[in-house]
């Protein structure tokens, strides 16, 4: 039984009575809001050593680290490494993106290691098959691709990105719209080739309901992929966009219906004045599914930084009502991320959602930054780099600027403002707000 099924029925779940455990929320409210599908928890039967999260409705935002090799990269153990760099540096789910050498491997190591939900994208696999096998990309048949989704989910894959909103019409819509960047999601790409020169629907559209059978058989949770996600500014909000996120909200009622447990992805590049309009709208037409954006980044000109664009864009979106953003590391658009990139890119978005959720009330955000302002107020450096959210960058600067035995530190020096006044007004209890 999913947990949607499971919480229908009035069955508080191990995952459950974990996910309310980690959130400081009563069980009752999660079991409710699982029931409705505004929070899901995936936790595929198959994955052994997870310690399931929820997403969704009222809950602290997640955040999703990308790993996976490439055709140029191959290597299992780098992604592995890049693996334990995120869990260290607090990501709540990771997906395996693989194209390149042992897809199989990479992805059964990540899940044997992985403590967080693991997702994939499993036309990725597909394609790469259909090329060695077939000789071609558009050689893939609807088969092959359903056979990948059920290797994967029978591995323990507690997400899958599938991108079943690209029908045809939305492909015509494109067309006759015009876009800069057409097509930027990869697995969309791959789909949209597929069907335009097959003259086919969408498999993943036109057999959903044979979908939702292999996702009912192991509880995998559907994230319904973005294919048409905007590439850059210009593409942002556009009718293909909506097109898509309107077969989407169709798609979330057919899951529930099912018992399939769903969320939705959202864009890509959004100008910062749309970007809590897309939530919404999404949120409207999604009858309230969890939402998942990929930043959103909200300027195409900062590559090398765009783990900050894009932190930019996921504060604004996670106030709105966003629940789980994928982060985006600085190598995005140049190249397959560094270790060091992954790590800048799970704090980037961590602190995008802790300054969501200060705004809109999750438990323990606000006693956190309380905690840090009463520490910073006794100068109290210890406990100030142990609350901080990298705590070993934190220590790093702090003893490599100031002078062993240092009170205060060596942007004030004798001036410090902290020191100033608690010898003159005494050392006086920061004040609850």
């Amino acid at each position: 039984m999913t947990q949607l099924l499971a919480a229908r029925a009035g069955e508080v779940t191990a995952a459950i009575r974990r996910v309310a455990e980690k959130e400081k929320v009563p069980v009752e409210e999660i079991l409710k809001k699982v029931a409705a599908g505004t929070v899901v928890i995936p936790a595929n039967k198959n994955h052994q050593n997870l310690d399931p999260c929820g997403i969704g409705e009222g809950l602290r935002t997640k955040i999703n680290a990308n790993l996976g090799t490439s055709t140029t990269f191959a290597s299992i153990e780098d992604e592995l490494t890049k693996l334990e760099t995120a869990l260290k540096a607090g990501a709540d789910a990771v997906m395996d993106l693989s194209t390149g050498g042992d897809l199989d491997g990479c992805r059964r190591a990540v899940i044997a290691r992985s403590s967080v939900p693991v997702g994939t994208v499993p036309i990725y696999q597909a394609v790469v098959e259909a090329r060695e096998k077939r000789g071609s990309i558009v050689k893939m048949m609807a088969d092959d691709l359903f056979a990948v989704i059920e290797k994967q989910a029978a591995d323990g894959v507690d997400f899958i990105t599938v991108h079943c909103g690209i029908t045809l019409e939305a492909i015509g819509r494109l067309q006759r719209q015009g876009r800069v960047t057409d097509i930027v999601s990869r697995g969309g790409s791959f789909l949209a080739g597929w069907m335009l020169h097959n003259e086919r629907e969408n498999p993943l559209y036109e057999q959903f309901d044979r979908l939702l059978e292999i996702c009912l058989r192991y509880d995998v949770t559907l994230s319904l992929g973005d294919g048409l996600r905007p590439g850059c500014l210009a593409d942002a909000t556009d009718r293909a966009q909506i097109q898509e996120l309107i077969v989407l909200g169709e798609l979330v009622d057919r899951a529930r219906a099912a018992g399939v447990q769903a969320m939705v992805e959202g864009p890509g590049h959004v100008p910062l004045d749309q970007v809590a309009a897309n939530v919404q709208v999404q949120k409207t037409l999604c009858n309230g599914a969890p939402f998942y954006v990929l930043g959103p980044l909200v300027t195409d000109v900062a590559p090398g930084y765009d783990h900050i664009t894009a932190a930019i864009g996921g504060a604004v979106a996670a106030m709105a009502g966003a629940d789980f953003l994928c982060y985006v590391t600085p190598s995005e658009h140049l190249g397959l991320p560094t270790i060091d990139d992954v790590k800048e890119g799970v704090v980037a978005s961590r602190i995008a959602a802790h300054a969501a959720d200060l705004v809109k009330g999750v438990p323990g955000a606000r006693e956190w930054d309380l905690a840090m302002a009463r520490a910073r107020k006794a100068l109290d450096w210890e406990a100030q780099i142990n609350l901080a959210i990298d705590p070993e960058k934190a220590r790093a600067y702090r003893e490599k600027r100031n002078p062993a035995g240092t009170k205060a530190c060596t942007m004030c020096g004798d001036f410090c403002a902290m020191e100033i006044v608690a010898r003159y007004l005494g050392a006086e209890r920061v004040e609850e707000c």
